[in-house]
């Protein structure tokens, strides 16, 4: 397998989504597998890579700032203030986010299954050439209309340690409002933000870090309506982006730390409608029941 060893999924036969699993990337990018570009039925991308705004967003995957005080996200660290030490975090005194060279790797290990609509994926996360989390990662693509499909994304985190493992974000390190860190997806950036809703919530103020079973992006002529998929995953606040830059994620840290035992794991789901067109409520919502539905 060469360095940047991808596979790409199909729907119906079309391809919808390149999956990179070894990618060559700078250390403080936090090289990880990622899916991108990710594709509607039409053609139209709905994934960034390395953007302008935030060179460390690499399409859809996984991510998280802090597991034990190393950097699985990129870029700069959310290190606490004196005055807001906790859970073990290193302190960068008299500073918020700031580049540090203490970024992890994911790892591909090996390949369970891969066929041309998903594949079934193991992983190590390893910082500081210690293996901190083992991941078994599955995901699918599954078509549900004639414009619309389904990429099904689960991922298990297993505690590699014999000790306690502790998982936190920028919002539990000090910064409010800032609780990312588990499956994020980075959206296509247009020249107008996304409409951001839920079944009963509009607008990204409206509905960032709050809980729903799901919530949709809406671009000029795509949409993607993401949903939770598992009672973890419903428990969990989504992290919601649309004027500054688009994008969603599902957060493993938001009111506190996470503290996994030695070989426990968490496990979470989302399910994203990737559909042409600009939908409403009422189709977004009919698309996800039956993307989810068994």
């Amino acid at each position: 397998m060469t360095a940047t060893d991808s596979l790409v999924l199909r729907v119906a036969g079309r391809p919808v989504g390149r999956y990179v699993t070894r990618p060559e990337l700078p250390a403080r990018l936090s090289p990880r597998p990622y899916l991108h570009p990710v594709t509607t039925l039409a053609g139209t991308a709905v994934t960034e890579l390395s953007p302008g705004d935030h060179t460390h967003h690499l399409g859809v995957g996984v991510a998280v700032p802090d597991v034990e005080g190393h950097n699985f996200w990129g870029g700069r660290s959310p290190k606490l203030s004196p005055s807001l030490e906790q859970g073990g975090t290193p302190i960068v005194r008299g500073q918020g986010p700031t580049e540090l060279d203490d970024h992890g790797t994911q790892r591909h290990a090996a390949f369970q299954f891969r066929g041309p609509d998903g594949f079934v994926q193991d992983l190590r996360w390893v910082a500081a050439r210690r293996e901190l989390l083992r991941e078994r990662r599955t995901v699918a693509a599954t078509e549900l209309t004639d414009t619309a499909w389904a990429l099904d994304f689960t991922f298990s985190l297993t505690n590699a340690t014999s000790g306690l493992l502790s998982i936190g974000s920028p919002a539990t390190n000090g910064r409010p409002g800032a609780a990312y860190g588990g499956f994020f997806w980075r959206a296509r950036k247009e020249a107008e933000p996304p409409q951001v809703f839920t079944s009963d919530r509009e607008g990204e103020p409206e509905i960032h870090g709050t809980r729903a079973d799901w919530l949709a992006l809406a671009g000029g002529t795509w949409t993607l309506a993401f949903a939770a998929a598992t009672g973890g995953t419903r428990r969990a606040p989504w992290f919601v982006r649309a004027e500054e830059y688009p994008g969603v994620g599902s957060c493993l840290a938001h009111d506190e730390r996470l503290t996994v035992a030695p070989g426990d794991t968490v496990l979470r789901r989302v399910v994203t409608v990737v559909a042409d067109g600009r939908l409403g409520r009422d189709e977004a919502a009919a698309l996800v029941r039956k993307a989810v539905s068994p």
